[in-house]
C-alpha cells in the first residue's frame, strides 16, 4: 500500500524487453530483493539493484495497461516505497494498481487531464485520485475527465510539473468507490450474474 506522496523524482536509465532500470537514492535505502516500488504510481518489484539504480521485470500486461510503455531512457519518474504501519498517511490509500491511463489537456498548476468513460464514475469533486502516483483531490469533474489543482513544490518534486500537452498519465481511482459498487451489485437485483 502506498500514500501518494513522491519520495523521488528517478530516472529511467534503460529499457530492455521486460526489464526496467530506474536510477534512484532515497528509495534505495533500505531495499531489498523482492520489495515493492511504485514508479509513477504502479506497484513494481524490485528484482536487481545496484548503486544508484534497480530494475523490476514488467510484463506486458503492465505495459499495455499503464503508460509504462512509453517511457524512454532519460524520463523522469515518480518513486515511492509502500508505507509503514508506523507511517503517517498523509495522501490517501494507494495500491500501486494503475486502472487507467489518462491524457493531459492542461498543464499544471489547473492539470486537466482526460479520464477513460469507464472510470469516470468513480471520480468525485473533492475526492481522491492518484495520477501518475501522486495524490490528489479532484478540483471538478467534467465530462471527459477532472481537474486538479498542483502546488508549486508538488509541480517541482514530481512528474507533474514536467507534463506536456497529450502526455499519458497513469491513473488510480479511489479503491472504497470500487468496493462499494461491487458490494451493491449483489443487492440490486438483476445487476449479479
Amino acid at each position: 500500500m502506498f500514500t501518494g506522496l513522491v519520495e523521488e523524482l528517478g530516472r529511467v536509465e534503460s529499457r530492455e524487453g521486460p526489464r526496467l532500470r530506474i536510477a534512484a537514492a532515497e528509495v534505495l535505502g533500505d531495499a531489498s530483493i523482492g520489495d515493492s516500488i511504485a514508479v509513477n504510481g504502479t506497484c513494481l518489484t524490485v528484482v536487481a539493484l545496484g548503486d544508484g539504480w534497480w530494475e523490476a521485470d514488467v510484463v506486458e500486461e503492465t505495459y499495455s495497461r499503464t503508460a509504462l510503455g512509453e517511457l524512454a531512457p532519460g524520463d523522469p519518474v515518480n518513486l515511492e516505497r509502500p508505507v509503514r504501519a508506523q507511517d503517517r498517511l498523509g495522501g490517501h490509500v494507494v495500491q500501486g494498481h494503475v486502472d487507467g491511463v489518462g491524457r493531459v489537456v492542461t498543464l499544471a498548476p489547473d492539470l486537466r487531464v482526460t479520464v477513460p468513460h469507464d472510470l469516470l464514475r468513480y471520480v468525485v469533486e473533492k475526492g481522491s485520485i492518484t495520477i501518475d502516483g501522486v495524490s490528489l483531490t479532484v478540483a471538478a469533474v467534467h465530462d471527459d475527465g477532472l481537474s486538479v489543482a498542483v502546488i508549486p513544490h508538488t509541480a517541482e518534486v514530481t512528474t507533474l510539473g514536467r507534463r506536456r500537452e497529450g502526455d499519458p498519465v497513469n491513473l488510480e481511482v479511489d479503491i472504497t468507490a470500487k468496493h462499494v459498487e461491487r458490494l451493491l451489485e449483489w443487492y440490486t437485483p438483476g445487476s449479479f450474474p
